[in-house]
């Protein structure tokens, strides 16, 4: 094009990229953080959040128009505001004193939550509205009511303060306070501001000359900070009053002067939220809005309104937004081990789809499918690049060697960044124009010799620093199984490890030659390996396309499938790394994992602060911190400095949160008796029961992990994407759950469920079972009498006595079968199992056989144990797992799913199926199908 590099073109266009770079800046703080909407459809049954509250069990409070919600993450519990008026049952407010008492204020006075329902409280007293409620360290209560402050002791004695001498004065309605540590009050009605020290009985009112009578604005919150007050109004905006001067003056302008909610961090920030611009974080150091939350319609992750009506930035770092009508945002603002990189007002990682990363002290080259991503943090540089600066924009690898960055793309070939003069070029041979133009660049590496290896969809190449050809092996030239290759690792040894499209093969140093002969049978090199990692005891991750992880030395004479955790099954796996505590990190399609090699797993989700549970086959990178960096479908995350800490965040324990029993709730019958410890006592009446619980983590169910132990069993069992546990058939007695979040010994909680008949049911049937006996014995004596009578036993002295009858029936059980017997009885026995296709049946009990059969229990158990040397369960599953196998010849594998099969095989449990197959075949059922699809 003429003219492009004239000065004044040149000029323009700088001018151009300076604008759009500050419209960036301008819309970013608003837009990068994902919230979710909990409403209607999530058991919200009134979308009016007028107050949030979070109390010390972790529990979420919330206040709405017509009643109070308490949320646990997963559903909700009503407790409806009772009353003729809908008008009147707004909630202002929700507090805590101890012993997690829940106090409530709304329209018409003040509220107790009690276990099912909302009881009101001193009635005769405190008359009409409820706006505030604040406690103190004594257990106090300060409510500010429609006719002044009433203070409730400890003891439960009411005293009260009037504001305004004159009784029915508006000034008396107390719209907000907040306490000092010496135990003063500010207080605000709707249009004055009062001191008030309930201790020493005195006040002062400090009249505001900003608030003009003709104007109309109201207080509606205050918060104190160091020597200030912020003050909230409906109106005009945010003030500050100092303590010192006695004076008042607005404060911070957040773009809205009608401001319904302010709370405070007690240090610097003020959280805002206002009736028109979202909700809004000022500091108060810097006097400046440091962040906003706006509804973007673009953007359909974005605040869902921005007339909010209450807010709270919990303890824990969940940010909740509620609104008129349109229920409540929750997004994850500073609670995880993780957080989503950003450089501002450069760069934000968040919703960006990460494929490639390179980590170098302050610098970072973030590859995407959208472009690269150039940040220098030292220097404060930043630099962005896709098509059609370059050919392709998904950037699939990024590596730096020496100064310069090589950047493989997707169809676009390989090009390098100068970071000295943030500039671009194509790879370039010193030989002239090379191969590299429109291939697939997938992966790079250095050698010990500090040659540069490329994968690439025309073969494999090898240059030095100079940028000259050492080599290029494809499948003409060598043993590569294809020219596809998307991976390459240099293990310890210095042996290359190669993935091609058609499997894998090894580099030799020692002669330069590429060998596909040297694996051992059982070995994964023919799948399609996506990466291969080495950890510290020099054992290799192989990492498939499809299937578990491969482990082996680098010997290659060990080696074995390896499932860590049932967590990973039917999930496709994406990258392995190490960390610098011998952990492993295992990255997949749907989470992440922690793994100590030995027992423990640890997910992490949403709660952690990871944004997405895709990750991608992005091989993460450790920088000279320790800190690993991971590319995940929503952005480049990475563990925080302070991520144990963060980590052991969530202090609570698990809560029972419900009991039903044949789907009626029995929350009057579930009482805590200690944190942690949990008592339910039901009737034997109803036999099936349901136990809710909640990890007050506030993820999605689907990534919720739970660990329990029923009844005392002592084997601890995973429970993935589910918060209930459903017993059935409990018969009367006592029970015991012990439950836990995964890897968290500390969060176990322990219910005691005590399933009791009533007493005069006990000696009733108690009395009818001890008649039974009798009449069983009597006639079992006549019986016997009988038999000895018509065999001519009946004499005394021919009377076998009780030992004499006992040794007889040791004598009877040593039988010993001949084999020809053996097999007579296990072909009558295989006859009935293959004919009637017993096995399928998945309760299907050794006694349920013997009635089949017509063989007696004994028999069969000396048949399995004796004749055949396995237990019955290991005879019954083997012809399980042949029904399994004719499933997979008649192809309905690809009509139905694993468990479905699972099922109509006669398995009772997707572990029992695992385990057993795998203990059969040598193989994961998923690779067993893999192999079997292949053959066919």
């Amino acid at each position: 094009m003429k003219g492009t590099n004239s000065p004044v073109y040149q000029f323009g266009l700088k001018l151009i990229l300076i604008f759009c770079l500050w419209v960036k800046v301008l819309v970013l703080p608003a837009d990068t953080f994902t919230f979710r909407n909990i409403s209607s459809v999530d058991g919200l049954p009134d979308l009016t959040v007028s107050t949030i509250y979070k109390d010390s069990k972790g529990y979420l409070w919330l206040g709405t128009a017509t009643s109070v919600e308490r949320f646990d993450g997963v559903r909700f519990k009503h407790f409806p505001v009772y009353g003729n008026n809908e008008k009147l049952k707004w909630v202002n407010v929700i507090t805590e004193t101890g012993g997690n008492q829940l106090w409530v204020g709304t329209e018409t006075g003040l509220w107790r939550v009690g276990v099912e329902k909302l009881e009101p409280v001193y009635r005769d007293s405190i008359q009409g509205i409820v706006r505030e409620i604040l406690s103190d360290e004594k257990g106090n209560l300060y409510i500010g009511s429609g006719d002044g402050i009433w203070i409730r002791k400890a003891d439960e004695k009411l005293e009260r303060v009037i504001l305004d001498e004159r009784t029915l004065s508006p000034d008396n309605a107390v719209v907000a306070m907040c306490r000092e540590k010496n135990g003063a009050l500010w207080v605000f009605t709707k249009r004055e501001m009062y001191w008030v020290s309930p201790d020493r009985k005195q006040k002062k009112h400090y009249p505001n000359p900003l608030m003009n009578d003709k104007e109309p604005c109201t207080y509606r919150g205050v918060v104190s900070i160091g020597d200030k007050l912020y003050i909230a109004t409906l109106g005009k905006g945010l003030f500050c009053f100092d303590k010192q001067s006695e004076t008042f003056s607005s404060f911070v302008d957040v773009g809205c002067n009608l401001i319904n909610k302010l709370s405070t961090d007690g240090k610097d920030l003020l959280y805002l939220s206002t009736d028109g611009e979202g909700v809004a974080f000022v500091s108060v150091k810097q006097k400046k809005v440091v962040r906003t939350f706006r509804n973007d319609p673009s953007h359909g992750e974005s605040l869902h309104s921005n007339s909010v009506y209450s807010l709270l930035l919990d303890r824990d770092g969940w940010l909740w937004v509620g609104f008129y009508q349109q229920g409540l945002d929750v997004t994850n603002y500073n609670s995880g081990a993780f957080s989503v990189y950003d450089y501002p007002p450069y760069f934000d990682s968040r919703n960006l789809s990460i494929r490639s990363i390179c980590i170098s002290g302050k610098e970072k080259l973030i590859g995407t499918r959208s472009g690269g991503y150039y940040v220098d943090e030292a220097c404060g540089r930043y630099r962005f690049f896709a098509k059609p600066e370059i050919r392709s924009s998904l950037i699939l690898c990024c590596e730096k060697f020496g100064d310069e960055y090589y950047i493989g793309t997707y169809g676009g070939g390989l090009y390098k960044f100068h970071p000295e003069t943030m500039t671009l070029s194509d790879f370039v041979p010193s030989e002239g124009e090379g191969p590299f133009s429109n291939d697939n660049i997938s992966c790079m590496a250095e050698d010990s010799e500090r040659h540069i290896w490329f994968c690439t969809s025309s073969g494999l190449y090898c240059y030095d620093k100079q940028g000259r050809q050492l080599k290029h092996y494809t499948t003409e030239n060598s043993s590569l199984p294809s020219n596809s290759v998307f991976y390459i690792l240099f293990d310890s040894s210095g042996k290359a490890w190669i993935c091609t499209n058609n499997g894998l093969a090894i580099w030799e140093p020692s002669d330069g030659r590429i060998r596909t002969d040297v694996f051992p049978e059982g070995f994964i090199h023919k799948q399609r390996i996506s990466s291969i990692y080495e950890d510290s005891e020099q054992q290799l991750y192989f990492v498939p396309d499809k299937g578990e992880l491969f482990v082996s030395d680098l010997q290659m004479t060990s080696f074995r499938y390896w499932s860590p955790s049932s967590l990973l099954f039917e999930k496709n796996l994406s990258f392995v790394v190490e960390d610098k505590d011998k952990w492993l990190w295992i990255g997949t399609n749907d989470g992440l994992y922690r793994y100590d090699k030995k027992e423990v797993f640890i997910p992490y989700s949403f709660a952690d602060g990871v944004p997405n549970p895709i990750f991608f086959t992005c091989i993460p990178e450790i920088d000279e911190q320790g800190v690993i960096w991971f590319g995940n479908s929503k952005g480049l995350i990475s563990l925080r400095k302070d991520w144990r800490m963060r980590e052991n965040k969530n202090t609570y324990r698990v809560g029972i949160s419900g009991v039903l029993q044949e789907g009626e709730e029995q929350d009057k019958a579930l009482e805590e008796t200690f944190p942690g410890q949990y008592r339910v006592a039901l009737s034997c009446w109803r036999r099936h029961l349901t136990l809710l619980f909640s990890d007050f983590t506030y993820t999605d169910v689907p990534h919720t992990f739970y660990e329990y132990q029923w009844d005392d069993n002592g084997e601890w069992l995973r429970l993935e994407g589910k918060s209930e546990l459903v017993f059935y058939d409990l018969l009367p007695g006592k029970y015991m759950l012990k439950i836990r979040r995964m890897g968290e010994p500390d969060s176990v909680s322990v219910l005691t469920v005590d399933i009791s008949m009533p007493m005069g049911y006990r000696l009733l049937f108690g009395g009818i079972a001890l008649m039974l006996f009798v009449l069983v014995a009597i006639g079992y004596y006549l019986v016997k009498i009988r038999q000895r009578a018509t065999t001519g036993e009946i004499g005394a002295d021919k009377l076998l006595t009780e030992d004499e009858e006992l040794e007889e029936e040791k004598k009877e059980k040593h039988i010993s079968l001949t084999q020809e017997e053996c097999e007579q009885l296990l072909a009558k026995v295989r006859s009935c199992m293959e004919m009637q296709k017993l096995y399928i049946n998945p309760d299907l009990k050794i006694g349920q056989l013997s009635d089949k059969t017509g063989v007696s229990v004994y028999l069969l158990s000396y048949l399995f144990n004796h004749y055949l040397n396995s237990s019955y369960y290991d005879f019954v599953n083997s012809y399980r797992i042949e029904e399994f196998n004719r499933l997979l010849e008649k192809g309905e594998h690809t009509q139905y799913t694993l468990q479905a099969l699972i099922e109509k095989c006669g398995f009772s449990s997707r572990t029992s199926f695992f385990r057993y197959f795998k203990k059969v075949n040598g193989m994961s059922p998923g690779e067993y199908i893999r192999k079997f699809d292949e053959r066919k």
